[in-house]
C-alpha cells in the first residue's frame, strides 16, 4: 500500500486552503485528484454573532487522527489533511478543512466525505452559540441528518 501523508491539526488560527493543497501536491507525480471541503461559520439568518468551539487538547487530535487513519485504510489516498479550529469563530470565518489527494477522484471524494460525516457528528468538540441580540445562546447538538449520514459508512 502506498504511503499516505497524514496531517491532523486542531488550532485557534485560521488556515490557508491553497497552502494546504500545495503542501500535499508539491512535487508529487502520483496525485491525480485533490478534493477539498472547507466549512464556514453560518450567521443563522443574522442571529449569530459567533460560534464558540471547545475541545480537550490532545483528545480531539487523537480521535480525529484515529478516524483519518481509518480513511487511509479504506481508500487508496496518498495525502490527507484535517484542520479543525477551536475558539470563537464569527460568521463567514473558516471552521474546518479536509483535503484528500489520490491518484483517482472517487477515493479522494469518498475519504473527504467520510471524514466530514464523522467530524459533523462524532468529533469531540462542543459548540456554543453567541447570539447578536445578547440572549444566551445554547449548546449545539449534532443534527439528525448528520447522524444519519454517518450510518452509510458503517461496515
Amino acid at each position: 500500500m502506498p504511503v499516505c501523508e497524514l496531517l491532523v491539526r486542531v488550532q485557534a488560527e485560521d488556515f490557508d486552503l491553497a497552502a494546504e493543497c500545495e503542501r500535499l501536491t508539491r512535487g508529487r507525480k502520483d496525485v491525480g485528484a485533490v478534493v477539498t471541503f472547507s466549512g464556514l461559520c453560518r450567521d443563522e439568518s443574522g442571529t449569530l454573532e459567533a460560534l464558540e468551539l471547545e475541545h480537550y487538547p490532545g483528545m480531539a487530535e487523537e480521535e480525529i487522527t484515529r478516524i483519518a487513519r481509518e480513511a487511509v485504510e479504506r481508500w487508496p489516498i496518498n495525502g490527507l489533511s484535517v484542520i479543525h479550529r477551536h475558539g470563537r469563530i464569527a460568521p463567514g470565518e473558516n471552521i474546518v478543512l479536509v483535503v484528500a489527494t489520490s491518484p483517482h477522484r472517487q477515493a479522494a471524494f469518498e475519504a473527504a466525505s467520510f471524514l466530514m460525516d464523522y467530524l459533523k457528528s462524532r468529533a469531540p468538540f462542543w459548540k456554543k452559540e453567541h447570539r447578536r441580540d445578547g440572549q444566551e445562546g445554547g449548546w449545539v447538538e449534532a443534527a439528525r441528518h448528520d447522524e444519519e449520514a454517518l450510518q452509510r459508512w458503517k461496515r
